[in-house]
């Protein structure tokens, strides 16, 4: 890729892309600042691709480019307007074409799980979203948070414990 190798760098996308989104939209309070820092990490990575320097893998180097771009996107954003959403995307929103009862129980249960997430402090979604969700090791998310591996063992099962008390006070919010 550093050499401007194309075909690398769409394999690098294609293996990368739904975690990087996913950690851009823990992030970014907007689905469309978090598609403005997808389009930029991508636009960084392409032309950044000979700095790497091979410390860690590729994957981290890409989601630790994400973070920086979401946090500049998100301060240029600040107090603009969201962007209405269009109708074919509130449509599948909504669950056009979908079984009803399926569907409310798995809309019920993304939305606690959306909830309690949301609920969390921005590092405790982070380390949820990049462990959990991403599969980063210890290392690779210390390296990228710029604290030790074992701090971020300690981050990421104290997250871990924080979901778990908000999920199970939505539960029992939903049962009185």
């Amino acid at each position: 890729m550093a050499t401007g190798d194309r075909r690398a760098f769409d394999e690098l996308v294609a293996c990368t892309r739904d975690g990087v989104w996913r950690l851009l939209r823990s992030l970014t309070a907007d689905e469309v600042v978090a598609e403005d820092a997808l389009q930029e990490t991508y636009v960084a990575v392409w032309r950044s691709a000979g700095s790497y320097g091979g410390a860690g893998s590729g994957r981290a180097w890409v989601f630790g480019v994400a973070r920086r771009h979401a946090a500049r996107t998100w301060r240029r954003r600040a107090g603009e307007p969201s962007r209405p959403t269009p109708l074919h995307e509130l449509g599948a929103q909504a669950g056009w074409g979908q079984d009803p009862e399926q569907l409310t129980s798995a809309l019920e249960d993304r939305a606690r799980l959306r909830r309690s997430l949301g609920a969390l402090s921005t590092g405790d979604r982070e380390i949820i979203v990049l462990c959990d969700l991403e599969g980063l090791s210890g290392p690779e998310v210390g390296s990228l948070m710029g604290i030790t591996a074992n701090a971020a063992r300690v981050r990421l099962h104290r997250a871990r414990l924080r979901l778990m008390a908000k999920l199970r006070g939505e539960a029992d919010g939903e049962g009185s």
